[in-house]
């Protein structure tokens, strides 16, 4: 007999949504529907619907053609995946084109299920939802750049504001342009200016979504030599970016650091999509860019949550699902999370909302590198949480989590593998990493990994400056060399004198 796999949530069953964009159609297979979404499979085929739409008014017929001979696939694969509820959605070029309604219907009985064709309204409503969903408040203009369409609109933490939809896609941007970027740059100019939105947006954050722009930041990245590869939440300061913008709109991209790994049909594209990028700077004015893995699709699953899952924290949330699957005792994760709280108030260490959430999660995934070698359980840990697939935290607060795993494991001066993760750090989210990580090395040599020590353990006060992490006496044994050796480590990152006391007059181990 064969074993269940371990490595999925037991309580989720897989859900399937396939977008069909004008230039891009995906299937996406989601462990299940959460707060904060894991791919179970990814498959696209840029089929590119929309080209030439313009002219003809139809979708491009060889595109039809590629598209209803993959779709027979799409459908076995959701059903190979196990997933219990197939969604389709169609934008821009589907409800546009003068044989959209025929392409549809073909597509229906191939899939067989309904498939939504949204409208302008709509699209820009699920990509803002899908915004709001991986940023943790998100407040600014979500703009997400299709094939066929560009939807602009304001978000501001739970509330969406205005929003437009402008002909500025990609493809039929080529196309209106007649291959001519400079041209598509006036377009885009002119079109904007309808955008009254983006004026609204002045000193506050673009959330770029989209193929093209998530392929454009992929260059900035390389050209930048970026130390993390993670797309989503990654930032493009404008003064630094707009000499980029400004190369790719030229045409100038062959010799970009990393231009051979985006395909030909979405290379032939990123003019078109720098060219209105800039357009936008320079109508809005944005303090910053901030790229977003999420866009319709993940707006159209956030839809399906109640209102209560909607309200949970995404980054959280996918912590503590990593720590079901992979730490000893979740239970113990949480004791962590409640008794680092407690120990950074007593040492007088002030929070942010957004560094609590960062402890919070940091203490949840502190045991999920257990089972590597313990040479490599730092290492493999820093890893797993640095690339992960987290929303809800940017790149520097991703960096704390990762540090203070590595600390915790390799020791809180062991800065060897992290060179380049800790230029994102913060000089204050570096501070905390290694205060949490010599927090856990201390308390995980008393509770062994497991839970019910940790809520029993207590600071007080002794006399002038000391402090002294007090055990229970029904927990004496515990009391040893090692854990004091590791409050001496916490003492030199405090600057306090710290003692380790067993309740009941045990003489202290003095740590300076």
């Amino acid at each position: 007999m064969i074993a269940r796999s371990q490595g999925r949530l037991q309580d989720r069953r897989p859900i399937s949504i396939i977008d069909i964009g004008s230039n891009s159609i995906r299937l996406v297979v989601y462990e299940g529907i959460a707060r904060s979404p894991t791919v179970l499979f990814n498959e696209k085929m840029l089929a590119g619907l929309g080209r030439g739409i313009v002219s003809t008014g139809r979708l491009d017929p060889e595109a039809v053609t590629r598209a209803i001979e993959e779709f027979g696939r799409f459908r076995a694969l959701s059903d190979q995946a196990g997933a219990g509820d197939l969604f389709v959605i169609a934008t821009a070029a589907a409800r546009e084109a003068e044989n959209g309604i025929d392409f549809i219907h073909r597509a229906e009985k191939i899939l067989r299920t309904e498939i939504r064709v949204l409208s302008g309204r709509e699209e820009a409503h699920y990509s803002a939802l899908g915004v709001m969903s991986g940023f943790h408040p998100a407040d600014g203009i979500a703009g997400d750049l299709g094939g066929g369409s560009l939807e602009l609109v304001d978000v501001n933490g739970e509330e969406i504001g205005d929003g437009i939809t402008l002909p500025l896609g990609g493809l039929r941007l080529q196309d209106m342009a007649k291959n001519s970027v400079a041209a598509a740059a006036k377009i885009a100019r002119t079109e904007l200016k309808r955008a009254k939105l983006l004026k609204d947006g002045q000193g506050r954050a673009f959330y770029a979504v989209g193929g093209t722009w998530r392929n454009l930041a992929r260059l900035h990245m390389n050209m930048t030599n970026y130390p993390l590869s993670v797309m989503h939440h990654y930032e493009m300061g404008i003064e630094s970016s707009l000499p980029f913008l400004r190369q790719v709109a030229k045409g100038e991209i062959d010799k970009i650091k990393g231009i051979e790994g985006i395909s030909k049909m979405r290379r032939a594209l990123l003019p078109y999509g720098a060219a209105v990028l800039l357009e936008i700077i320079e109508a809005m004015k944005p303090s910053k860019i901030l790229v977003s893995a999420l866009g319709v699709r993940e707006g159209f699953l956030y839809s399906l949550l109640s209102p209560r899952e909607q309200k949970l924290d995404p980054l959280i949330s996918a912590a503590e699902e990593l720590a079901v699957l992979r730490a000893r005792s979740v239970r113990h994760a949480h004791e962590l999370v409640d008794w680092t709280g407690k120990s950074f108030a007593t040492f007088g260490i002030d929070e942010t909302r957004d560094e609590a959430r960062c402890r919070e999660a940091a203490c949840l995934l502190a045991d999920i590198g257990w089972r590597a070698h313990p040479e490599y359980r730092g290492t493999q840990s820093l890893n797993i949480i640095a690339h992960a697939s987290f929303i809800g935290v940017d790149h520097p607060g991703r960096a704390y989590l990762a540090l203070a795993n590595l600390y915790r494991h390799d020791g809180i001066f062991n800065d060897g593998v992290s060179g380049e993760l800790k230029s994102l750090a913060t000089p204050r989210y570096l501070e905390r990493a290694r205060l949490l990580g010599a927090m856990f090395r201390v308390v995980y040599l008393l509770s062994a990994a497991m839970p019910g020590v940790i809520p029993k353990l207590r600071w007080e006060q002794r006399d002038g400056d000391t402090l002294a992490l007090v055990i229970p006496m029904e927990c004496g044994a515990l009391y040893g060399e090692r854990p004091a050796g590791r409050l001496a480590q916490l003492a030199k990152l405090t600057g306090r004198k710290l003692v380790l006391e067993v309740d009941g007059g045990v003489p202290a181990v003095a740590a300076k």
